[in-house]
């Protein structure tokens, strides 16, 4: 039995690395399963980072509206929104005077 083995070295040796370099390749950290997993993490981000700035650009013209220059309309929408002021499906009529 030892000859045989000594016989075949070369083929165990190569046999025992091979199958070390394929778990090793598929699992661990840097593995094959691990590429997808990170990848898709990546791409998770990715998304999320997408929707975070359009939500602080949102935020942003909503604050622009709220300074020095104050867009009424914005305010009565505020308001509309904020003290339930208003029905849905109601008619808004703006009466204007008349200076004459």
């Amino acid at each position: 039995m030892l000859s045989k083995i000594k016989k075949n070295n070369f083929i165990l040796i190569s046999t025992f690395f091979f199958l070390y370099f394929f778990f090793n390749l598929l699992d661990g950290d840097r593995g094959l399963f691990s590429y997808f997993e990170k990848k898709q993490i990546l791409q998770d981000l990715k998304i999320q980072k997408i929707e975070l700035t359009d939500k602080i650009n949102n935020l942003e013209i909503k604050n622009s509206l709220l300074t020095y220059n104050l867009d009424l309309d914005y305010i009565e929408t505020l308001i509309r929104q904020k003290f339930l002021f208003g029905k849905n499906g109601e008619t808004l009529y703006i009466i204007k005077k008349n200076e004459n």
